[in-house]
């Protein structure tokens, strides 16, 4: 019975941490450009998206940076779900330096429907400013290395 008792025990451990090693954290990036707005811009700016999930808590933290937009950056969003080329609501506003160059970070914990759609790249960065009200630069976000 003892040997039983063990053995169960190390079986309900080995479960316990095969539940954790699928725990993954996928990393996610998106160049933005005034060429992948809808419509496109003609600006010069640019910027990076460098984000993570974590698939286990879905917690979705990223950092953004950009430069050289007409005038100061006035909103920024994540949006979805959408495919590359339309366009979508915002799913996640991110507060961002008022100025044409600046970056930020931050994190928000995401729903399975998120996720989903995160995943299947469904969703894009853009930025705005009052020249560009629709966006200034753009880039959809793609799991990376």
């Amino acid at each position: 019975m003892q040997v039983i008792r063990k053995l169960s025990m190390a079986v309900l451990f080995s479960v316990m941490a095969t539940g954790v090693a699928h725990a993954e954290q996928v990393v996610f990036k998106a160049n933005l450009e005034p060429s992948t707005e809808v419509p496109p811009t003609t600006s010069k700016g640019s910027g990076k998206v460098d984000a993570t999930l974590d698939t286990s808590t879905k917690l979705f933290k990223w950092k953004v940076s950009y430069e050289g937009l007409t005038g100061p950056a006035t909103a920024a969003h994540f949006h979805g779900p959408a495919p590359v080329g339309q366009n979508a609501g915002p799913v996640i506003p991110v507060k961002v330096p008022e100025a044409p160059s600046g970056s930020v970070s931050g994190e928000q914990t995401l729903t399975d429907a998120q996720v989903s759609d995160l995943e299947t790249a469904k969703w894009y960065f853009n930025v705005h400013t009052a020249k560009n009200k629709g966006g200034e630069i753009r880039g959809q976000l793609m799991p990376g290395h």
